[in-house]
């Protein structure tokens, strides 16, 4: 074979393989783990909570439910807040098309005063990657 033969021969080779190599499972959604075409969906019943007043130092709990209301496993991958006084407490198992979670949130009231407002920032592999739900409470001076 002559270097024209070789040459026609690997650009051809290349071609066909750039077109054929890359086929994945035809999804670009980010929900889309499992090879369905359809994504997980994540949707809570309430995407802000008020505790009212409240004394500084009080602990204070609030349970967000959500739903997956998708097609697909829904994997929460990361919650994370605006200040270390607020923790978050969510399992971490698949939440299969149909089925309920739940996401804690503790506030710690130590050292705070007046109006409080804390942002939980929710991370998945739902259509919608990311959600933002927040708490709020006015903290009153506690007994010393």
């Amino acid at each position: 074979m002559n270097k024209i033969n070789i040459l026609a021969l690997t650009v051809t080779f290349l071609i066909l393989s750039a077109c054929t190599g890359n086929r994945g499972n035809g999804s670009s959604s980010p929900g889309v783990k499992d090879g369905s075409k359809e994504p997980s969906e994540i949707s809570f019943s309430e995407y802000q909570h008020d505790f009212g007043k409240v004394s500084e130092g009080e602990k204070l709990s609030y349970t967000f439910s959500f739903e997956n209301t998708g097609k697909s496993d829904l994997i929460l991958s990361s919650v994370s807040t605006t200040c270390g006084c607020t923790v978050p407490k969510y399992d971490r198992k698949p939440i299969h098309p149909g089925s309920s979670g739940n996401l804690e949130v503790v506030f710690d009231t130590s050292g705070k005063n007046g109006t409080q407002s804390k942002t939980i920032t929710v991370h998945s592999n739902a259509s919608k990657p990311v959600v933002i739900l927040k708490i709020t409470a006015e903290v009153t001076p506690g007994d010393r």
